[in-house]
């Protein structure tokens, strides 16, 4: 400071009276009216700012690694550029909770970002700024976000301590080097920042999927806890057979986390040893002749990932069986049980008098979607027509949802379709939300006959907020045409909620608006 000692004093004394109050302070300090007060650390801060010496210039940083990828069309850019400033129009809600007419654009920025990966874009350098905000605002934009922000949003992040999570999550989103060349992965692995890590371990893995676990094994010693769990987590994708050696060796690891990581994804190799020992257990406990659950989680049992202590409210004989059965080989039930299919099995009431039923199918419902099986998983979903609680399977609604991603796209979404038919939306928020995007055909079509069915039937229009939300970055654009027709606002009915009519016509057209944005949205992406 060169302003010295005394006027620092000055400045601490000016300190103590806004902390204290101007008519609480005592002693040579200033007093008076907080007027003064401020007068007076007005003329002080200007004194202080004056009186710091400059500091030594620091070396200027390299310049941000060339990103060969292409910009967004000049549109494109403009709208992310809205999108990243949130602006939902002049028509913006009134107030109560009401969202008004004007599309949410907020909730279309996942949408740009996924479609213009899709594309290979890089995001516009002068937007990287606002998108790493974004990115470090709402986790479920981080891997779109940075993957579009490439090189240039990794030397930001370096530079500014808001910007850090980019350093450990999301692409990497450089310029890797040859996956053939040994001697520059090794450098990169060793000596990179962890997304690099990442997107390194995915790329040795795209090329030779064998070559990730001895890519891994080379410092696996050496990574901190969350990094195994992470890079072990990685190889779901591309997993085979060829990674059980150093799958095993990961269930000794000193992380229980790892350890269970480890375990599951054994148990979705069904020719796995683990899987065949996992396989030896469940069939001692289940068969044609009923249930009878484990007695003791033995070491073996640990070792393999079952975990011995159960959750409040379980009890410890049933929760054992129900780990044995969901990492069981599903292939083994066929020959258990006499060469029955799994729709067969399914519907068997085996040791239904003792209550294990509803714990078996939840555990085969696990292994369908661990084992990514669509034969068990039609068996234990049943038909969509069917009252949820009638299901042979399970009747949560959650676990539907899993069990639906197991199957082909089109079939989930006819499935889904025929739900909504039957059971109305209220029921179908979570099995919509595992539909494929856009919504169009079948299952587009009867979203909007359900809403329509609803706001005929005068139901409480605010439950379907969500719904309607999920429809706007969904549904096909190509609906707007067909909703146009209910977005004037109808008579309001004697026996409605005051006020319905209006809601139901609004969110109507800021549906429609939205679905127009999209598509408008869309083709701004193409490429030229």
């Amino acid at each position: 400071m060169g302003e010295g000692d005394e006027g620092y004093g000055e400045w601490q004394e000016l300190v103590g009276t806004a902390l204290l109050g101007t008519d609480r302070r005592r002693g040579g300090g200033p007093a008076g009216s907080p007027e003064a007060l401020l007068d007076a650390a007005a003329v002080h801060a200007v004194r202080r700012r004056a009186g710091l010496r400059p500091a030594e210039a620091r070396p200027r940083p390299e310049p941000a690694p060339r990103d060969p990828r292409p910009a967004p069309p000049e549109a494109a850019g403009r709208r992310l550029a809205q999108l990243l400033a949130g602006r939902t129009g002049a028509a913006a809600g009134s107030g109560g909770g009401r969202r008004g007419s004007a599309p949410d654009l907020t909730e279309l920025l996942p949408q740009w970002l996924a479609t213009a990966g899709r594309h290979g874009y890089r995001a516009p350098a002068a937007l990287v700024p606002a998108l790493l905000d974004a990115a470090r605002a709402r986790t479920d934009l981080r891997p779109q976000a940075l993957a579009l922000a490439g090189t240039r949003g990794l030397w930001l992040a370096r530079m500014n301590p808001d910007w850090r999570f980019a350093l450990r999550g999301g692409a990497g989103g450089g310029e890797l080097p040859d996956v053939t060349d040994p001697s520059a992965v090794e450098r990169l692995w060793e000596e990179g920042l962890f997304a690099e890590r990442v997107a390194l371990l995915g790329a040795v893995r795209a090329h030779e999927p064998a070559a990730a676990p001895r890519l891994l094994e080379t410092t696996w010693a050496t990574e901190r806890a969350e990094d195994r769990l992470m890079f072990l987590d990685s190889l779901r994708v591309g997993l085979s057979l060829e990674d059980e050696s150093f799958l095993e060796a990961a269930l000794g690891d000193r992380s229980r986390n790892v350890r269970a990581t480890a375990a599951e994804l054994l148990s979705a190799l069904p020719q796995s040893a683990l899987a065949g020992r996992m396989a030896e257990r469940a069939l001692a406990c289940v068969g044609p002749e009923g249930v009878t659950p484990p007695a003791e989680c033995d070491g073996g049992m640990l070792r393999d990932g079952v975990v011995k202590r159960p959750p409040a409210g379980r009890g410890e004989r049933a929760w054992w069986l129900g780990q044995l059965v969901e990492a069981a080989p599903l292939s083994c039930w066929r020959e258990r049980f006499g060469g029955l299919g799994p729709a067969e099995i399914v519907a068997l009431p085996v040791a239904a008098a003792e209550g294990w039923t509803e714990e078996l199918h939840a555990a085969w419902c696990r292994a369908a979607v661990r084992q990514r099986d669509p034969e068990w998983s039609r068996a234990l979903l049943g038909p969509a027509s069917a009252p949820p609680a009638a299901g042979p399977g399970t009747a949560s609604l959650a676990e539907r949802a899993k069990l639906l991603e197991t199957l082909p796209d089109g079939e989930r979404a006819e499935w889904v379709a025929e739900f909504v038919r039957a059971h109305g939306l209220s029921e179908a928020f979570q099995l919509l939300g595992v539909c494929v995007v856009p919504w169009a055909g079948a299952l587009g079509r009867a979203v909007v006959d359900a809403l329509d069915i609803a706001r005929e039937a005068g139901s409480y229009p605010w439950s379907f907020s969500g719904v309607m939300g999920l429809a706007e970055r969904c549904l096909d654009p190509a609906e707007a045409g067909r909703l146009e027709a209910l977005t004037a606002a109808a008579e309001e009915p004697p026996d409605t909620s005051p006020g319905a009519a209006a809601y139901w016509a609004e969110a109507f057209q800021r549906l429609v608006a939205t679905l127009r944005l999209r598509a408008a949205m869309l083709s701004e992406l193409a490429p030229a």
